[in-house]
């Protein structure tokens, strides 16, 4: 993998000298990670002239799953005062190396530590670095595909063994506890995000925060959960009927999202636009009626962090790529009854290659629980 981050490295440390830029600093932990192989609590990276490239952190690796494998060819700098800052010092560094200009990521930096960082090394010219590496990591390689792929299995897993147990009278709380550590029972690195669990009339929020209500007859169970694989992140998301025949409102509601879901699966193509995504799916519940209870979006990225572009969403600017993992999510909440989310994380494929690769295969058939 050394040569894998070494040539991401490269490419980013191109775009900046294509920008006037000789160095480069990296703070967003997610895009050092991406850059380094891991990524430690407070550790910045420093891409330097003539290829320095050097991970300052706050104190030594721990070795721990959760912050990655560094790459043995960066150099390491563990500050040895106690609080200090390892962006100050990457700075302070870069400016002893005489460069003359340092990119920085201005959307991650707070105003105090960009004023640090221009105080203690006053002759770099600070450039804003932009979403430079957000927008390289966009694309995944088959490398990242796979330990989505593996993400995925696990939250099927944990889900799927969920399915198989007694949950009537079970907290929404209790619920999600038991799913997070099925999770990590099956090889995660822990949860993806907070599991949602919602019951009777939670069903069908967005990223709904488990409660003490109990489960019981007749009601609607959306299920929201996903596993982190070496840093990789997916999210699948069912929504099943609990003891009993579903209500006919259960059934035709449930048909009605699963259309829309479907119709913005098969609309993930290389080429497609990301709000042709969502209204793909979002025509089909808003000609229904539905639209003032639709959440902002209909997917998102997904890769080192839950949330990554693109955004699926009706003003979304933009065309897909094939490689790019992303969810498809959508959802109907009724105040007061409940409602239905189906979500799975699939990879956009072209379609000679049998288009989009659906990664969260748990069935989507309405089941009575």
């Amino acid at each position: 993998m050394s040569d894998v981050y070494a040539a991401r490295r490269g490419l980013l440390r191109d775009r900046c000298a294509a920008a006037g830029n000789v160095a480069a600093l990296i703070t967003r932990p997610a895009n050092v990670r991406y850059l380094a192989g891991g990524s430690p609590r407070g550790a910045v990276l420093l891409l330097g002239p003539d290829g320095q490239d050097v991970l300052f952190t706050v104190g030594p690796p721990s070795g721990e799953a959760e912050e990655g494998r560094l790459d043995e060819r960066l150099g390491l700098n563990v500050l040895p005062v106690p609080g200090a800052d390892a962006a100050v010092a990457a700075a302070d560094l870069a400016g002893s190396e005489r460069a003359d200009s340092l990119a920085v990521e201005e959307h991650h930096l707070t105003v105090a530590r960009h004023r640090a960082i221009g105080s203690v090394a006053p002759r770099l010219r600070l450039a804003d670095l932009g979403h430079a590496v957000e927008q390289q990591r966009l694309v995944k390689d088959e490398e990242e595909i796979a330990c989505l792929r593996i993400a995925a299995e696990i939250a099927d897993q944990a889900l799927g063994e969920l399915l198989e147990s007694i949950l009537v009278g079970r907290t929404e709380r209790h619920l999600a506890l038991e799913l997070e550590r099925r999770l990590v029972d099956h090889g995660a690195d822990g949860p993806a995000f907070p599991t949602s669990v919602g019951t009777g009339p939670h069903s069908g929020r967005s990223r709904h925060r488990p409660s003490d209500r109990r489960v019981e007859e007749g009601d609607f169970l959306s299920v929201c959960l996903g596993a982190n694989y070496r840093g990789y992140r997916c999210e699948i998301g069912r929504t099943f009927v609990i003891g009993t025949t579903p209500a006919d409102w259960q059934i035709e509601l449930y048909d009605l999202v699963f259309a829309a879901q479907r119709a913005g699966r098969e609309a993930l193509l290389p080429g497609a636009a990301y709000r042709d995504v969502d209204h793909a799916a979002r025509s089909l519940l808003d000609s229904a009626g539905y639209g003032e209870a639709l959440a902002p979006w209909t997917g998102h990225g997904v890769g080192l962090e839950i949330d990554e572009d693109p955004q699926l969403a009706p003003t979304a600017m933009g065309k897909l790529d094939a490689c790019v993992p992303v969810t498809v999510e959508p959802g109907v909440h009724l105040p007061g009854r409940g409602g239905v989310r189906i979500d799975d994380t699939l990879v956009v494929r072209p379609e000679a290659d049998g288009g989009p690769e659906l990664l969260t295969i748990t069935t989507k058939e309405l089941l009575a629980l």
